[in-house]
């Protein structure tokens, strides 16, 4: 192959080397938008073009024609937003709205959950209706979503549709944030498009932090630990002991976090490093002493985006305690099946909105045995104890979220319970050193106090340009060293 088919072959979309920030190829991608960013960054209008069509370009890069998808969705809400907002007939406004909500609806049913309706279907009335075996769009589900909440906002007169359709079309297609989140609301984001680009030293720091922070988990931690222990255990639990298994769900609930936090930090150092906040989207979600507080610091801006559209809407807490049971547990269904067509996902946001639903009841009954943390060191006790049991609830729903049937889910439950041999432990270390290691590594860096994290932050910030550029260097030296021979792809792509 000449130089020039080569060059034309790595500029095209490639379904088995999708852009990803961890490639190679992204490094060049960056660097080319670096300095188109630069010669227009005084110019507002320069700006938004440049980013848009380099966002659309990565995401042309990472599913190729599917392009068109996020294109069409900004095109239809840009106008029935517009229009939402002109009309003065409130039935004509809500039939605007509800014909939005359909479309994006109707659209990420279509990819996500026709198959699953047809096996169901097939299933039931004994059918032979074929699946389609639909391509999944990458960031779908994401950009759905931001499409609702800026359609619902308008309707709901909270903030007004932007006059401009490349302003509309630069935020849903931002490519830190668009095949993997965080979602992220019109109201946040678009009002900075008019701001003028400035960075200080604390936007350099944070981002630089963030940005290799968000490397570190996902290429370091979350990929070896995943390759090298977590596969092989939910491949077939069957196989392993109970206490192989017990640990490959540690391993997971590490994997997973490190995986999607690790790419919403990158996300949002590189918005940093832009000029654009995006809120943080992980808040060190293992150290919740409630399964409440876990969603608060879990996934932040799909959980506040289901309380906001779904849960609260649905009447919340206003109707009484029953209603609001029901009201939390259709709102974890639901985030549950915006997973993924599966039963195991559904499962998995029951026992979640179940959970939600005792600890309502159970933080009633807190306030009845006070006397138990009238003291400094019971109430770290119970601190403690809140932490530990909250882990491993979330642990428990991590084997039906990541099993690809039930009964690996169950076959897993079965060795942990069953055929434990905790004498096993040491030799299990042993087999496992590199996984072990990281899997402390990880769990020590999520439980580091903030304020650990918020010095790195500030030294880097203070780092002069060479310097930073030398940390850069090094660090991705260093991920050349230790990253797995393949890089596996992000688990959130998926959704």
């Amino acid at each position: 192959m000449s130089f020039f088919e080569n060059l034309i072959a790595q500029v095209l979309y490639n379904p088995e080397e999708p852009i990803l920030f961890n490639s190679a190829f992204f490094l060049f991608f960056f660097a080319a938008f670096l300095c188109c960013y630069q010669l227009v960054r005084k110019n507002e209008r320069g700006r938004v073009w440049v980013f848009t069509l380099f966002s659309l370009y990565f995401f042309y890069k990472a599913c190729g024609a599917y392009v068109g998808l996020v294109i069409l969705s900004a095109i239809v809400d840009f106008y029935l937003s517009n229009r939402i907002h002109a009309e003065k007939e409130e039935r004509t406004r809500k039939t605007l709205l509800w014909f939005s909500i359909l479309i994006n609806i109707g659209m990420l049913f279509y990819f996500k959950y026709t198959d699953f309706f047809i096996n169901m279907i097939n299933g039931v009335s004994n059918g032979h209706i074929s699946p389609l075996n639909l391509l999944l769009p990458i960031g779908i589900s994401f950009y759905t979503f931001e499409n609702l909440s800026y359609t619902i906002d308008v309707y709901r007169k909270e903030i007004k549709p932007v006059d401009n359709f490349m302003d509309y079309l630069f935020f849903l297609s931002f490519f830190p944030k668009l095949m993997m989140g965080p979602i992220v609301r019109a109201a946040d984001f678009i009002p900075q498009i008019k701001q003028p680009y400035n960075i200080n030293q604390e936007d350099v720091g944070k981002g630089m932090f963030l940005i290799l922070g968000g490397l570190f988990k996902k290429v370091v931690i979350s990929d070896l630990i995943y390759q090298n222990y977590v596969q092989y255990i939910f491949d077939d639990p069957s196989r392993y002991t109970g206490i192989e298994c017990l640990f490959g769900v540690y391993a997971y609930a590490l994997v997973i976090y490190c995986d999607f936090s690790g790419y919403s930090d990158m996300a949002i150092g590189i918005a940093r490093w832009m000029g654009f906040k995006i809120p943080p989207n992980f808040d060190k979600p293992y150290k919740s002493s409630s399964i409440t507080e876990f969603w608060r610091r879990w996934h932040i801006s799909l959980s506040s985006w289901l309380r906001d559209y779904i849960y609260i809407p649905l009447g919340g807490n206003r109707k009484g305690k029953v209603r609001q049971y029901v009201n939390l547990m259709l709102t974890m269904l639901i985030g549950g099946f915006w997973h993924g067509a599966s039963w195991n996902f559904i499962f998995w946001g029951g026992v979640h909105g179940g959970a939600l639903g005792l600890d309502k009841l159970w933080s009633q009954w807190n306030k009845k045995i006070a006397w138990f943390k009238a003291t400094p060191v019971r109430a770290r006790l119970w601190k403690i104890g809140g932490v530990l049991f909250t882990f491993h609830l979330v642990c428990f729903c991590w084997i039906f979220f990541k099993a690809a049937t039930f009964g690996g889910a169950w076959d897993l439950i079965h060795q942990v319970t069953f055929n434990f041999q905790g004498h096993l432990f040491f030799q299990l270390m042993g087999a496992y050193p590199q996984v072990f290691l990281l899997m402390a590594i990880g769990y020590i860096l999520h439980f580091l106090p903030d304020v650990a994290e918020q010095k790195l932050e500030f030294r880097l910030g203070k780092l002069p340009v060479w310097g930073s550029v030398a940390v850069l260097v090094l660090f991705i030296w260093f991920l050349a060293q230790v990253k797995s021979l393949e890089p596996m792809i992000p688990i959130y792509l998926q959704f």
